[in-house]
């Protein structure tokens, strides 16, 4: 089972960028963390984003870490790159969502800053868009279609920024999620631009049906073997 961890620089964040592939995780019994490093206390409606993240976490079933900075002040130091791997580090993640490092928001590039550090020996680190990226290049893509609803109904707990913001209406969410979706010839995809992915390959032992035998050799081919060529 494997343990993702969503690193986000505010409230929302998170749900935005990786919302609907958290959802597809929890979906495959994966457990799921969200570690917001600020509170986002120099944006609208200042007194509810506590509540709003704790309710958002709940409906994608993720625990939720507070990273107690400064919304605005955010700097990748040692402090911050130590904080981020103690998270890493309790909750054993083999799998890191951040967000994208072209981002006209100083604090998002801190957080990939600092996450890049914390996750040095990591295997799978994921970079998601935000409204603010700037430069996105994607090649990997996650099929969300079975799980826009819960990334929407994560995103509807923000209500003080689904209500004073164009960046986080629903309706450009989905726009964007049915735009990645044709790029993945899917019908709804986030898309993500790995700093570093490993693909671990199910063993054939683990393989649904009778297991072929590691040494079971391999039958010799033969012309009449060969596909012809159109």
């Amino acid at each position: 089972m494997r343990s993702v961890l969503a690193v986000g620089a505010h409230p929302d964040d998170i749900e935005l960028g990786c919302g609907g592939a958290l959802a597809a995780h929890r979906a495959a019994g994966h457990t799921l963390t969200m570690l917001v490093l600020s509170d986002g206390g120099n944006g609208p409606g200042t007194a509810d984003r506590w509540a709003e993240q704790d309710a958002a976490a709940r409906v994608l079933d993720a625990g939720l870490v507070w990273g107690g900075l400064a919304d605005c002040g955010l700097v990748p130091d040692a402090a911050t790159v130590t904080l981020v791997e103690k998270v890493i580090n309790a909750v054993g993640a083999d799998v890191v969502y951040v967000h994208a490092p072209e981002d006209s928001h100083q604090d998002h590039r801190a957080a990939v800053a600092a996450t890049l550090a914390a996750a040095r020996h990591g295997t799978c680190v994921l970079h998601y868009r935000s409204p603010s990226t700037l430069d996105f290049r994607p090649t990997l893509y996650i099929d969300i279609a079975e799980h826009l609803d819960r990334k929407l109904a994560a995103l509807a707990c923000h209500r003080s920024q689904v209500e004073g913001s164009v960046m986080v209406d629903p309706e450009a969410v989905a726009a964007s999620a049915r735009h990645f979706g044709a790029e993945a010839r899917v019908r709804y995809a986030e898309a993500f631009a790995p700093a570093r992915f490993v693909w671990d390959l199910v063993p054939v032992r683990d393989w649904p049906g009778t297991p072929v035998p590691r040494s079971a050799p391999v039958p010799a081919r033969t012309p009449a073997d060969r596909l012809p060529i159109r």
